[in-house]
């Protein structure tokens, strides 16, 4: 009764609470003044005192703690028992309630009421009291009778500490109160109790709310957490302040899972909004108990609302903050900031022990990520996920890479996300610096250029982002991959130790010692890797420390003993080493903490080593003609790549030498008579000056080779014992690239100096070679072709030094020296084809010996039998390599048939005498650069310009030849496929580690980023779109002139061929820029942007400013789709068609799809012939024909439509057609290329079936149905294709049916024999037909194994096993479905005849007939002669009768 009284004045005064708050906070103050006696027993003659001091407890006041006597249990029952005893009961309780809610008046009083009592330790009670008691509170709440007027006390009490702060006096109140409450052993009214707590959380302080709504799960009954969670759930709704407290509260309940649910997807919704230090909490209520059907689905909302940019940007406001405050208000912000990453690097804490603690939830986060499609859904968190995962769950690591593997190549983890993670979340990522390690350590050995370049950041990263043991371990990391030896590895760790070297050179030097160590190691080190090294090791060893001068002894031993080594490889890396140590030490140092005294000190000792180190190259390399090649070359590198940082004395002191050697050893005055003995009568040819009669200088060439050519036993070994220099042609490049760099660095880029180089002759001899090779021995054509190829490299070098100039006169010489290169390689090529076993001279000196230089004699002997797989064997595997090699024989990119009718027409009508294709001696030409290209700004001059402008005319009309053309055209795309287009790292079987001559050619190239040279290729693409718009009218108005017959009269074949080739190398070029990997990245989004532009701005002019990326990519399309109609070729079709695919990737298209398809199937039905008249054929159009094929089927929106229509109508008219004849529909469809075509059906009908789901009982009956109507239009092509092996029965054909037949049928038992089985009911007609169709298939099928083993056929008879067991699997599992549909009476099977492909019994398998293996049972048949099955209808079901498959091998 008390307890109701208690209550409902409680409740009646509940509205009132708030407005008495002020008066209640009085009356404790002047009752703490009044309650403030020394500590002591409290002694007084009311009833409540007396009890509890009976029970056993004595009451204390000020800061001493109760004092308890007796064990807890024992107070508790006296006390019960004393109340109950008392003669006043019940009203003894009530005035009991009353001294207790007098006594805890005083504060301190009340107080230690709420602390746990002190046991009394006196020697008879020592054994009777625990250690630990609980208060006193707690202990009458324990009382029935007393516990609902002692709850209805406090929470009377509990509103007099609202504002009370904790610090006031050292005690929080409400938390106390309402620890009370927690596991009591029996609560009378539990539901009350709740209900007036949370009323009391609607008007209380959220400090007390958060006490109130955590302690609540320890005060609720099981039955009500349910009734609890429904009401915190609707609070988390109306105010988010409260969601830790909640979410802390909800993860201690036992909820059913339809709660949980609803529950989790309302904290699920506030994750966005929630506070970062309240964020943990969310996401670990979030990834509680979360069941593994779930996992995915919450994982993946969890992704999409979890965004850990919302947790940098305070982070970045608050250091910019920083920065405009004073020092005290800044370490403030730095202590926020601080604690924000603690915040976030807990949440990460969270995630782990989900990982680590509950199944399913690693396995759901990587599925999570893998499901995600868009480039832009990937973020940071990811990432960190991933390696947290890849750290925590040692069983998913695997898979972790294996996700990686797919996502980095699609752009969907950029490196630009990795570096965010470092940036932002370093003390987060530090923790799985190990992880880190390993997969960096893995993407090194990857085949992928894209994984590789992502494992060389992470090392970078890490270096930049954490200590110094991380640093270590990454260094050493680095060094391992180096001494490793295979060629990707040592690449890219030496790439990334020179970035470290260049943007953290201070925390690098720590670690010289490690990278010292390579130097152990550099037998495995090709040059341009030594390269590498050493400017590694002398970015180190000068730097401004002096204390590293133990690094430069050890290279200085190290060179000096290479360069006195009479091995050319050693030889030739101490020159490498030496002139890129030479750099280090000559560049100019900023002058950082260092005074002008001590700057100038160091500057002048490393003058002194400098020079003193040059002076022994030079000396080591006089003797030999190619060290000095190289040492010039080397030194001609260093200044170009520091341009402008290389110190002026040591310029000067390199070109004081330069200029007087290459004057006094190449250059002399032109004189009618030339003293000597030479080889050829001496004649001065390619003088583009021959108005100044007088004071002309010339090239000596021809009298130096041959001097050298006949003193080589004799005067070589004399000039040696005297110690001069050799004065060789082969340094005659060099010399003068060293000349040209120089002048420019000291004339700030002009040429003036040595401009007349660039017109002055060359001493030759006659090359009227016509009809008299023959008649030359062997030494003079040999040596006729060593001057053929120094002529050329000098022209070659001419062109690198000129070709910026904007004088018109020296452009016209350019181009002229462009001409004299495509007619020497004509001269060349003749030349090399009559010197079988010729050695060529070497022109680039900084790579390694070639191990299987190409010889002429099997150059030649290819190119009589089969060019076009010469071709493709010397080539890339590219496309565009088949047809690198127009310089020298524009007909190369046709097929076999018609380059060998080229050659007699044009060729060999002229001279009798074939040419050699030069491709594979690049690594004997020198280098073009990469400015070269700056000639392509020139217009086209065609042969038919010249004839009605007259010759005369054509040099002042400063315009590029189709020949020339051809020339820059084919070595651009050789230099954007190397360096845009990487090939796979494969890596080489053990013991077989050969040289990598991939990067022979390119080295001046591999000294620049891919960015680099995509940029130059942007700023080519408007000359590029003027030369392919000049080749499309061409082509155009060609056709229009002849009607459009192809091998009309009109028509130029020599010229047709040269622009077709450019025309394809044009489209390359093209393909290749665009195709290049590095657009997906963000640096380069404007790149990309300005190369769209260019082609967007072909077709409206100067509206495309502001045009949207996607916009952009459009108008490319649509303006790169105009020149369908003027392809000469099909190959050039091809290109066309991939150009057009890498536009459209860039984001993905329907219509873009279809016109894709639409234009790969023009192609496909249009007739492609030679200038020549006759039709394209050979191995490169077959090769070309397949990839368009593909590119169309892959691009249809219906694959099966696509192949019917091939196989029901082109196929058709093929047989119908003459032997060689071909498809009215298709054109490109021959008997020739039926192979081709059937491949690419079978193959691609296979791969579109398995993209049919696999039926399911819970199907709609539309859905059963549409998949069986795709499984019957499948059948039905299927049925088509495997019937035309009795027309087309060659061998290819029959290889690929047998192997495409097998997957197609484990295919059909694998996805579409579950959708019959519950299908059979519903669709019985329709399941009836499909198996009928597919029966008449499986028994051609067994009727193709029949023939491969009786023609023994070992190609064939392989695919035989395998395919008779997916035929014997087919028969038993259409009888499991008949059972399963209870119509297993009608199934039987019989015995299938052995026959051929025309259907014939093959009469000797009588054996094999009459084996009881064949069948597992046998009906009667109407046709006794053959015991086939069939399928019909009856009342029971289905009866079916297929062959029985099973092998007899």
């Amino acid at each position: 009764m008390v307890s109701k009284r208690k209550l409902s004045k409680s409740d009646a005064h509940g509205d009132s609470l708030t407005a008495e708050l002020p008066q209640t906070k009085k009356s404790r103050i002047s009752c703490k003044e009044k309650t403030s006696a020394e500590d002591g027993a409290v002694e007084n003659d009311s009833i409540f005192v007396q009890l509890i001091k009976t029970a056993g407890i004595t009451l204390n006041a000020g800061e001493r703690q109760n004092d308890i006597a007796v064990d807890q249990a024992t107070f508790q029952k006296k006390l019960c028992q004393i109340l109950r005893k008392h003669p006043f009961y019940p009203h003894v309780v009530q005035e009991f309630v009353s001294g207790l809610e007098t006594h805890i008046k005083d504060r301190d009083q009340f107080r230690n009421c709420l602390l746990p009592c002190a046991p009394v330790r006196g020697e008879v009670t020592r054994n009777l009291v625990h250690s630990y008691c609980e208060s006193l509170i707690k202990l009458l709440l324990g009382i029935e009778t007393l516990q609902p007027a002692v709850i209805t006390l406090l929470l009377e009490k509990l509103p007099e500490f609202f504002f009370d702060t904790v610090g006031t006096f050292g005690t929080n109140f409400p938390r106390l109160i309402v620890n009370q409450f927690k596991w009591l052993d029996k609560i009378l009214d539990s539901k009350d109790l709740i209900m007036k707590l949370m009323q009391m959380v609607s008007v209380s302080p959220a400090p007390i709310q958060h006490d109130i709504i955590t302690s609540l799960p320890e005060i609720l009954e099981d039955s009500q957490q349910s009734e609890f969670a429904r009401e915190v759930s609707q609070l988390l709704k109306r105010d988010t302040r409260l969601t830790v407290p909640i979410l802390d509260a909800l993860s201690n309940l036992d909820l059913d899972a339809g709660l949980l649910a609803e529950v989790r997807q309302s904290a699920m919704i506030i994750v966005p909004a929630v506070k970062l230090e309240d964020l943990p909490v969310v996401i670990k209520f979030i990834l509680h108990n979360i069941k593994a059907v779930d996992a995915v689905q919450v994982i993946s909302a969890l992704r999409k609302n979890l965004d850990l940019s919302s947790c940098i940007l305070p982070l970045q406001i608050l250091s910019s903050q920083s920065k405009l405050k004073s020092q005290p208000q800044t370490s403030s912000s730095t202590s926020q900031v601080s604690s924000s990453q603690n915040c976030v690097k807990l949440l990460f804490d969270v995630i782990k022990l989900a990982v680590r603690f509950q199944k399913g939830i690693s396995e759901a986060w990587i599925k999570a990520i893998e499901n995600t499609v868009s480039l832009s859904d990937h973020k940071v968190l990811d990432l960190i996920v991933l390696l947290l995962i890849h750290t925590t769950n040692t069983k998913s690591r695997k898979q972790i890479e294996r996700v990686l593997r797919n996502k980095i190549p699609l752009g969907c983890v950029p490196e630009q996300l990795l570096q965010s993670a470092f940036r932002n979340h370093s003390l987060v990522i530090k923790d799985f610096f190990p992880s880190i390690l390993s997969l960096a350590q893995t993407f090194l050995h990857s085949a992928d250029p894209c994984v590789v370049s992502f494992g060389s950041c992470m090392y970078k990263q890490a270096f930049s982002a954490f200590d110094s043991y991380c640093q270590q371990e990454v260094v050493s990391a680095l060094v391992t991959h180096i001494c490793g030896g295979n060629d990707v590895e040592v690449d890219i760790s030496l790439d990334v130790l020179t970035d470290l070297v260049t943007l953290h050179t201070s925390s690098l030097i720590r670690y010289a010692t490690f990278v010292k160590n390579i130097l152990d190691y550099t037998e495995k080190l090709n040059p341009q890797q030594i390269r590498k090294l050493f400017y590694i090791l002398g970015e180190l060893a000068f730097s401004q420390r002096q204390e590293d001068s133990y690094i430069q002894d050890d290279m200085h031993m190290v060179i000096r003993k290479w360069l006195s080594s009479t091995v050319p490889k050693y030889k030739q890396m101490g020159i490498i080493g030496a002139i890129t140590v030479a750099g280090s030490m000559a560049s100019k140092r900023s002058k950082e903490d260092r005074c002008s005294l001590e700057r100038t000190q160091q500057s002048e000792e490393h003058c002194r080593q400098l020079s003193i180190l040059l002076d022994l190259v030079s000396y080591c390399c006089e003797q030999s003609p190619e060290a000095l090649a190289l040492y010039y070359d080397e030194l001609a590198n260093l200044i170009e790549k520091q341009k402008g940082n290389l110190d002026s004395q040591i310029l000067e002191r390199i070109g004081k030498s330069v200029v007087e050697d290459f004057s006094n050893d190449f250059v002399v005055d032109l004189t009618p008579v030339v003293d000597g003995v030479h080889l050829f009568p001496v004649k001065s040819l390619y003088n583009l000056d021959e108005d100044e009669s007088q004071g002309t200088i010339v090239i000596n060439l021809l009298p130096l080779l041959s001097q050298n050519w006949l003193g080589k036993s004799v005067d070589e070994m004399a000039t040696r014992n005297q110690g001069k220099k050799i004065v060789s042609p082969e340094c005659l490049c060099p010399s003068f690239r060293l000349l040209r760099l120089y002048t420019t660095e000291q004339h700030n880029g002009s040429m003036e100096e040595i401009d007349a180089l660039l017109g002055c002759p060359l001493y030759l001899t006659d090359l009227e070679i016509e009809g008299k090779l023959g008649s030359l021995a062997k030494q003079e054509r040999e040596f006729l072709c060593s001057l053929l190829f120094h002529a050329l490299n000098w022209f070659r070098e001419v062109v690198n030094a000129f070709c910026q100039q904007q004088d018109l006169e020296m452009k016209g010489k350019v181009l002229t020296r462009l001409q004299n290169i495509t007619e020497l390689q004509n001269m060349l090529g003749k030349c090399l084809a009559a010197s079988p076993g010729y050695v060529l001279p070497p022109a680039i000196f900084d790579c390694e010996a070639l191990e299987a230089a190409p010889t002429v004699n099997a150059v030649g002997l290819v190119k009589k039998k089969k060019t076009g797989k010469k071709q493709k064997s010397e080539g890339s595997k590219d496309s565009s390599a088949d047809h690198s090699q127009m310089e020298e024989n524009p007909e190369g990119n046709q097929s076999e048939a018609e380059t060998t009718q080229l050659e007699k027409d044009t060729t060999e009508k002229r001279s009798g005498i074939p040419l050699v294709q030069l491709q594979s001696y690049r690594a004997f030409f020198r280098e073009l650069d990469l400015e070269v290209f700056t000639i392509l700004h020139c217009g086209l001059l065609t042969k038919s310009i010249l004839d009605s402008e007259m010759h005369t005319e054509a040099r002042e009309i400063v315009q590029l030849g189709p020949a020339e053309l051809v020339f820059l055209l084919d070595d651009l795309c050789q230099k954007l496929e190397h360096i845009l287009m990487p090939p796979a790292a494969k890596r080489a079987p053990f013991l077989k580690q050969g040289k990598d001559c991939r990067n022979i050619g390119f080295s001046h190239l591999c000294q620049r980023s891919s960015q680099e040279v995509a940029q130059c290729a942007v700023e080519l693409l408007k000359p590029l779109c003027s030369h392919m718009e000049n080749m499309h009218n061409y082509f155009q108005a060609l056709i229009t002139e002849n009607e459009e017959v192809v091998d009309g009269p009109r028509v130029n074949i020599q010229e047709h061929q040269l622009l077709s080739s450019c025309y394809q190398q044009l489209l390359q070029v093209f393909r290749l820029l665009f195709a290049w990997s590095g657009f997906s990245q963000r640096e380069n989004s404007d790149l990309l942007r300005s190369a769209l532009k260019v082609l967007a701005d072909r077709l409206k002019p100067g509206e495309t400013e502001f045009l949207l990326l996607e916009d952009l990519i459009s108008e490319s399309f649509h303006y790169l789709l105009n020149f369908q109609h003027s392809v000469p070729n099909f190959q050039c079709a091809l290109t066309l068609t991939q150009l057009l695919i890498v536009i459209a990737e860039k984001p993905v298209a329907s219509w873009k799809k279809d016109k894709i398809a639409s234009l790969a199937k023009q192609f496909l039905c249009q007739s492609w012939m030679q200038p020549s008249g006759m039709r394209e054929k050979g191995s490169q159009f077959s090769d070309a024909l397949h990839t368009l094929l593909c590119v169309y089927m892959e691009h249809t929106d219906n694959i099966l439509k696509a192949v019917e229509d091939i196989s029901s109508v082109g196929v058709p008219e093929l047989i119908n057609s003459a032997n060689d004849g071909y498809s009215s529909t298709y054109p490109t469809l021959t008997r020739q290329t039926f192979p081709v075509f059937f491949q690419v059906m079978m193959a691609q009908l296979e791969n579109s079936v398995r993209s049919i789901p696999a039926g399911k009982p819970s199907d709609s009956r539309e859905v059963q149905l549409e998949k069986l109507l795709h499984w019957n239009m499948a059948v039905r092509d299927f049925h088509i294709l495997v019937n035309l092996v009795k027309v087309f029965d060659s061998r290819p054909v029959l290889s690929i049916c047998l192997k495409y037949g097998r997957l197609f049928v484990e295919a059909f038992l694998k996805l579409a024999m579950p959708l019959l089985d519950y299908s059979f009911k519903k669709h019985r007609e329709d399941v009836q037909s499909l198996l009928k169709t597919l029966q008449l298939s499986t028994r051609q099928l067994h009727h193709m194994c029949g023939h491969s083993k009786i023609h023994q056929d070992l190609g064939l008879t392989n695919h035989v096993p395998l395919l008779k067991k997916s035929l014997e699997q087919f028969v038993y599992r259409v009888k499991a479905m008949l059972a399963f549909n209870h119509c297993q009476e009608a199934f039987w099977v019989g015995i299938l005849k052995n026959r051929d492909l025309q259907g014939e019994e093959i009469l000797s398998q009588d054996s094999e007939e009459n084996d009881p293996g064949e069948g597992v049972s046998q009906l009667p048949r109407e046709d006794p002669a053959e015991e086939e099955g069939d399928i019909s209808g009856s009342e029971g079901g289905s009866e079916h009768n297929d062959d029985d498959e099973e092998s007899s091998e």
